[in-house]
C-alpha cells in the first residue's frame, strides 16, 4: 500500500533480515487495555463443544518499495524466503489466520508471468527473476497453507509505476508494449480505466493468477483513478486525503482520448460518471471471472475508508473517494460484486470527523447482501513521528469492531508493525485478542455444502494425546477441540497434517475428551466426531 506510512512509523531504509528474525519479542509491551477476547474457553459441562470462534485476522504484506517483504532488493532466494518464513511464522504465532500478499505492485508481477514482468522490488531492476530462481508466489502460498494460514494475493488495479520506482520498464511492460493505455500523473504511470485494453490487461492478469496458484482471495487496494495532485511533479496526494486536505487546484487525470471516443460514439454520462462506470464495469468483471474458475477464491477490495459526501454521516468530513478516485464502494456493495469489504479506517476513534466507529457503522449500514465487513486498522502509525498511535488505539478499534457482530474481522497495514512489535503491538494482540486461533467466517454465499468427516485416530502419550488425521471430502483444515477439567480449548490445523499433538494443560491435566471436525475452503464445517472421552466410538 503506502511507502508514506512505512516512513510515518520512523523507519530508516530496509529492514535488515537479522533484525526481521529477532526483533518480534524486543520490545517489552505495556500494559495491555481491558478487552473481551473473541472467544474465551468457558466452563462447559456439555459433552458438545460450544462453537468453533470466527475471526478474519489478517495483515497486509507489501512489496512495493520493499515496504514489508523483500525488506530490500537483491537478496537472494533463500535470504527472501527466509523472511517470508519469518512473517508466517509470526502470524502462526500471534494466531492470525490470512496473510493479503502484494503480487502485483505496478503492472508487474512477484511471480513467473507471461502477461507482465518481475517486478524491480524483488532483484533491483525490472524483468529480473530471483537468484537463483524460484517462484516466490508458490513458496508463499505453500508455505502459508502448510501452517494452516490462508494466503490473498493482493493486486493494484491501475498503476503502472510507482514514485519510487529506478529501474528502466522493459519490453513486456504495459508502458512499453501497449502505450495508448498508459497515462503519465505526477512522478506515476497510470493505466487508463477508460481504455478498454488497460482494463482487459488488469482481468487477465488477476485470472491468470487465479487459474495457475491455489490462492484463498483475490483483493485490491484503494488506487483506482490517482489520488489527485496540484502539479506535474507533486506527491502526498494520499497522505493529504488521509489528513483532510486536498489540493487546491488539481491536476486533471489525463484521459481525454479515451473521453473522447466516448462522446463521439454517444455515451450520455457526464465524465465523473463515466469514470467510476469505467471502475465498476472491472469490478464486476472480477468478481464474475474469478467464481467461474473457483468458486471458493474470494474477491476483496479495501477503499479509501470516507464514503460518498451525499450519504456519509453529518459529523463526517473529508476526501471523497467517491468523486476523486471514482471509486463508487456504496455500489459495489449493493450489487454484491465483493466478497469481504474492507474501508481503510484509518483515523483514531477520537476523531470526531473521521471517527472509526461512525465509519464503521455508516459501511455495515451500506451492506443488504451482507458481505463481510473486515476493515483495514494502520497499526503502522504505531510509533509514528507524527501523528502516532499507541498501541491502546488498535486494540479499541478491534474491540470495537467485535462489538459489532456484522462485522467479523479486520486487517493490519502493515505487517512491519507486527514483526517489529512496535511498542509491543505483537505482545497485546496475542495477550488481549487473540488468545486462541480462530477460524475464517464462512461465506456461504458461495457454497455451503458440508465437507465431509474426517478419519481420526487418538493416542495416549506422555504429554498430551497424539491424534492421526486423515482428511475427508473438500477438508482444508481440522478445528480440534479439546476438554481439559471444565474448559473447552480449541486449535486449527492444515488439512496437510497428519499428526497433531493435544498438550496436556498445565493447569486443568490432561484432555478428557477430544472433538474434531473439518473444514473446507469456504469455512463451512462438517460433522463433529468425538475420538477421545466418554462419546468417543
Amino acid at each position: 500500500m503506502k511507502k508514506r506510512a512505512f516512513a510515518l512509523a520512523g523507519v530508516a531504509g530496509a529492514m535488515a533480515l537479522g533484525g526481521l528474525l529477532t526483533s518480534c519479542t524486543a520490545v517489552k509491551p505495556a500494559a495491555p487495555v481491558a478487552a473481551t477476547p473473541v472467544v474465551v474457553p468457558a466452563p462447559a459441562n456439555e459433552i458438545e463443544p460450544p462453537a468453533a470462534p470466527r475471526e478474519f485476522r489478517a495483515a497486509w504484506v507489501s512489496t512495493v518499495a520493499n515496504i514489508d517483504w523483500p525488506t530490500k532488493q537483491n537478496l537472494s532466494a533463500a535470504q527472501q524466503q527466509a523472511e517470508a518464513i519469518a512473517i508466517l511464522d509470526r502470524a502462526k504465532a500471534l494466531n492470525m489466520n490470512a496473510i493479503v500478499l502484494q503480487v502485483r505492485p505496478s503492472a508487474d508481477a512477484i511471480y513467473p508471468s507471461k502477461l507482465e514482468p518481475w517486478t524491480e522490488y524483488l532483484n533491483g531492476a525490472q524483468g529480473e527473476s530471483p537468484k537463483p530462481w524460484y517462484d516466490p508466489l508458490k513458496f508463499w502460498v505453500t508455505e502459508a497453507h502448510a501452517r494452516g494460514l490462508e494466503l490473498h494475493a493482493w493486486f493494484n488495479p491501475y498503476r503502472a509505476r510507482h514514485a519510487t520506482a529506478k529501474s528502466a520498464s522493459v519490453a513486456s511492460h504495459i508502458s512499453r508494449s501497449n502505450p495508448s493505455a498508459v497515462r503519465s500523473y505526477g512522478k506515476f504511470l497510470w493505466m487508463d480505466p477508460g481504455e478498454v485494453s488497460a482494463s482487459k490487461q488488469t482481468l487477465d492478469v488477476i485470472l491468470d493468477v487465479v487459474r495457475r496458484y491455489d490462492i484463498d482471495g483475490v483483493h485490491l487496494d484503494d488506487y483506482f483513478y490517482p489520488y489527485p495532485i496540484e502539479a506535474p511533479g507533486a506527491t502526498g496526494a494520499e497522505a493529504a486525503a488521509l489528513d483532510g486536505a486536498a489540493a487546491k487546484t488539481e491536476l486533471d487525470f489525463p484521459d481525454q482520448p479515451a473521453w473522447n471516443r466516448y462522446v463521439q460514439g454517444g455515451g450520455k454520462l457526464d465524465r465523473a460518471s463515466w469514470r467510476r462506470d469505467n471502475v465498476n464495469r472491472l469490478i464486476e468483471d472480477i468478481y464474475k471471472g474469478i467464481h467461474r474458475e473457483k468458486s471458493w477464491v474470494r474477491f476483496g477490495i479495501s477503499p479509501f475508508g470516507i464514503g460518498r459526501p451525499d450519504r456519509r454521516p453529518a459529523t463526517i468530513s473529508g476526501f471523497s473517494q467517491y468523486d476523486k478516485l471514482y471509486a463508487d464502494a456504496e455500489l459495489w456493495l449493493e450489487k454484491g460484486w465483493l466478497d469481504y469489504f474492507t474501508p481503510q479506517l484509518y483515523w483514531p476513534i477520537s476523531q470526531t470527523p473521521q471517527a472509526y466507529d461512525t465509519l464503521l457503522d455508516y459501511w455495515l449500514a451500506q451492506n443488504p447482501k451482507g458481505r463481510h465487513i473486515w476493515p483495514g486498522l494502520f497499526t503502522s502509525r504505531i510509533g509514528a513521528p507524527a501523528k502516532s498511535y499507541a498501541p491502546e488505539e488498535v486494540l479499541k478499534q478491534i474491540q470495537i469492531t467485535r462489538e459489532r457482530p456484522a462485522a467479523t474481522g479486520h486487517v493490519h497495514f502493515s505487517m512491519a508493525a507486527i514483526m517489529e512489535n512496535r511498542q509491543g503491538i505483537g505482545d497485546q494482540l496475542k495477550a488481549v485478542h487473540y488468545t486462541t486461533p480462530a477460524l475464517i467466517p464462512a461465506t456461504p454465499w458461495l457454497g455451503n455444502t458440508e465437507p465431509g468427516t474426517p478419519s481420526v485416530r487418538a493416542t495416549r502419550a506422555t504429554g498430551g494425546v497424539n491424534l492421526r488425521l486423515s482428511a475427508g471430502t473438500a477438508n482444508a483444515q481440522y478445528a480440534i477441540w479439546s476438554r481439559h477439567g471444565e474448559q473447552w480449548k480449541f486449535a486449527v490445523a492444515p488439512s496437510s497434517a497428519s499428526d497433531f499433538t493435544v498438550a496436556d494443560d498445565a493447569k486443568h491435566g490432561p484432555a478428557s475428551a477430544v472433538v474434531v471436525s473439518g473444514i473446507d475452503r469456504l469455512g463451512n464445517e462438517g460433522k463433529r466426531i468425538s475420538v477421545l472421552g466418554a462419546a468417543a466410538k
